[in-house]
């Protein structure tokens, strides 16, 4: 599977950066999200990494037809329109397993929002794991897991490092990117 997934990435003119991951647990955001292409190209490139990387969608996404395939494909369900303690439960998932790679979409949707939901952040501070920075660039046809950055946190300090490793990243549609910044 992985030889497949390089050579579909090869053939649509797309390359893969990989860091190292420091550790067996962290999660990991991936940024811009701005496209359903960003799934499929993100499918792709973690099957050609062979990182074991879930991922939290929401829960409209798992109802029946699609439901049981996007579980097989690593997804985790996430109910957004309420408060469900899942940060907390999510914690206490990475306390319980050896190895556990969770990505999020920081946006939580491919509109354009006025920033990014905080849950990610405050999940890596709970679980104290690093965070894997995860993207996607279209103008430069790159996506990868470009580092980890081990957070302070200072939100202030945290989020200055992440707009310095974002900034130039393109997403398919550059109009729905979101400002990296929380909205509470």
């Amino acid at each position: 599977m992985q030889r497949l997934a390089e050579w579909l990435l090869w053939l649509f003119g797309w390359s893969v950066e990989v860091a190292p991951p420091p550790g067996r647990k962290c999660v990991v955001i991936f940024y811009p999200h701005t496209s359903n292409w960003d799934f499929v190209i993100g499918m792709v490139a973690r099957s050609a990494i062979r990182l074991p990387i879930q991922w939290a969608g929401k829960d409209t996404l798992f109802r029946w037809p699609m439901g049981g395939i996007f579980r097989w494909l690593g997804g985790i369900p996430v109910n957004r329109r309420e408060r469900t303690g899942l940060t907390a439960r999510l914690a206490a998932e990475f306390a319980q397993r050896r190895r556990f790679y969770l990505a999020i979409t920081p946006e939580g949707t491919r509109s354009r929002t006025y920033g990014w939901k905080s849950g990610f952040y405050h999940l890596a501070l709970a679980a104290k794991v690093p965070l894997g920075l995860a993207y996607i660039d279209y103008r430069q046809k790159r996506v990868g897991i470009g580092g980890f950055l081990e957070l302070t946190g200072d939100e202030t300090v945290d989020l200055d490092a992440l707009r310095r490793f974002y900034a130039g990243k393109t997403g398919k549609h550059p109009a729905n990117q979101s400002e990296i910044r929380f909205v509470r």
